[in-house]
């Protein structure tokens, strides 16, 4: 099978498509062709080892030492089931199904295998490929940290970073949940992040958020630019910050900050990727409640270009990989 595959850490240029041995699947495990994939801002860093401070030896000790250990970057994934395990039950050959290995990385390639009972989900068929390959990564980290914050009809949120995979998904699933949302943006997104249902928007160039008088019960932090020592003015007593993106340091000293602010700040990976999510997701989507925002589709040759318009930290929503183009086009709304 045909992949895109990295020896070596760095730029889009250590990339390349090359064939690799095809995955047969084990007895309980499903082997997928893949239809449409992502390039996330996960796999930007496994694939540059670019880190948030405090965690560049930790990246290294999980992604490969000495090089990268899983060669297939592509953290989710959506396609038809080509063959079955044994024991598997809940799915079948020709089963359209999207899923989300997450950091076990692998999408970026012909064919996967994955676990029946693992982030998989039959993909709805209002949805295209190229929607649901987008849901997961953005979908389940917004939908982790919300859940933890224990978002309250009538809270008032605010996301930093609004346009992004996560941020765009923060912001529709807030507002699904009740709350009242502003989201923080450049003035290229302002009208995105408005047509996603926030109740205002912010250009952080010409305002910044923190000197405005306002108090959140919720602030999202997804770029990494709002971390406690300029947030906590604006959270209000009980208030949550929820570092998406956070630093070692700031990770260690959440439980201290938390304690003695009387705001509490939650941090740390999403480990909780659950299939019931995905079709959470995938329902609020084809019911018109959840829009999934694709930036740009590229070929799956056009790999390395995908990632180089990633790299530049301005996608709006995802990035999608489409390994069958005319299926994609056949699929498409309109």
């Amino acid at each position: 099978m045909k992949a895109i595959v990295y020896s070596r850490y760095g730029g889009p240029e250590v990339l390349a498509l090359k064939e690799v041995p095809k995955p047969v699947p084990r007895e309980d495990e499903v082997l997928i062709r893949i239809r449409a994939a992502t390039v996330s801002s996960g796999d930007w860093r496994a694939r540059s080892l670019d880190a948030p401070a405090g965690f560049e030896l930790f990246a290294r000790l999980f992604f490969g030492v000495t090089g990268p250990r899983r060669p297939i970057l592509g953290t989710e994934l959506a396609g038809d089931v080509e063959s079955v395990g044994g024991k598997v039950t809940r799915f079948k050959e020709g089963d359209a199904v999207f899923g989300y290995p997450g950091a076990a990385l692998g999408c970026h390639a012909e064919y996967r295998c994955m676990l029946e009972r693992g982030p998989l989900a039959h993909k709805p068929a209002g949805l295209t490929y190229e929607q649901a390959a987008a849901i997961s990564f953005g979908g389940t980290t917004a939908l982790s940290f919300l859940r933890r914050a224990q978002i309250q009809r009538g809270d008032r949120v605010l996301v930093n970073g609004a346009s992004g995979a996560v941020g765009t998904a923060a912001v529709q699933l807030a507002k699904h949940f009740g709350a009242e949302v502003t989201g923080v943006c450049s003035a290229g997104n302002l009208e995105l992040v408005r047509s996603l249902g926030a109740d205002a928007a912010i250009d952080y160039a010409t305002e910044d958020f923190t000197r405005n008088g306002v108090k959140y019960d919720v602030i999202v932090d997804t770029a990494g630019t709002a971390p406690f020592s300029r947030s906590k003015g604006s959270l209000k007593e009980g208030g949550r910050l929820l570092l998406v993106l956070a630093s070692l340091p700031q990770l260690l000293s959440a439980p201290w900050s938390s304690s003695t602010s009387g705001r509490k700040i939650i941090a740390g990976p999403v480990m909780d990727q659950r299939s019931e999510d995905l079709r959470f997701l995938a329902a609020l989507v084809e019911e018109g409640k959840l829009r999934v925002v694709i930036d740009r589709s590229y070929p799956f040759e056009r790999a390395a270009e995908a990632h180089r318009h990633v790299d530049t930290g301005h996608k709006r929503g995802s990035v999608v990989l489409t390994l069958d183009e005319d299926l994609a086009r056949a699929s498409r709304p309109g």
